[in-house]
C-alpha cells in the first residue's frame, strides 16, 4: 500500500491551498482516512479525519471552519481544502489511512496503518 501527498506550496495568508492523498495497491477494507502535520520543532499534530463512509468527519479546533476533509472511494482519494490559511499553518502535511475496524481515537497518529511522504505547506505573512 502507498499514500501519495500532494498540492502543497507557497502561499500568502488568506490564500487557499487544495491538498490531495492518492492510495494505491491494496485498498480493499481501508477505513479511515487522516490528515497531519509537523510544523519544525514541534510534534506531529491532528488536523482532520473523516470516515469510509463519510459520514463521520473530525477537525481539530485550530483548523475547524477553515478545512474541510473529503475522500472519493471509488477513486481511492482524499482531499484537505484548506482556506483562510495563516502563517501557523505551516508544516509538512501527511495523510494517513487505517484498514479495518477504527477504534480510534481518530486523533491518535498510532492508530493509522499507512502513511504518505508528507507535503510541505508554506504560509507567508
Amino acid at each position: 500500500v502507498q499514500l501519495q501527498a500532494s498540492g502543497g506550496g507557497l502561499v500568502q495568508a488568506g490564500g487557499s491551498l487544495r491538498l490531495s492523498c492518492s492510495v494505491s495497491g491494496r485498498t480493499f477494507n481501508m477505513n479511515y482516512m487522516g490528515w497531519f502535520r509537523q510544523a519544525p520543532g514541534k510534534e506531529r499534530e491532528f488536523v482532520a479525519a473523516i470516515s469510509w463512509s463519510r459520514e463521520s468527519s473530525y477537525y481539530a479546533d485550530s483548523v475547524k471552519g477553515r478545512f474541510t476533509i473529503a475522500r472519493d472511494n471509488a477513486k481511492n482519494t482524499g482531499s484537505l481544502r484548506m482556506n483562510s490559511l495563516k502563517p501557523e499553518d505551516t508544516a509538512v502535511y501527511y495523510c494517513a489511512a487505517h484498514w479495518g475496524y477504527f477504534r480510534g481515537p481518530y486523533a491518535s497518529a498510532k492508530e493509522y496503518d499507512y502513511w504518505g511522504q508528507g507535503t510541505q505547506v508554506t504560509v507567508s505573512s
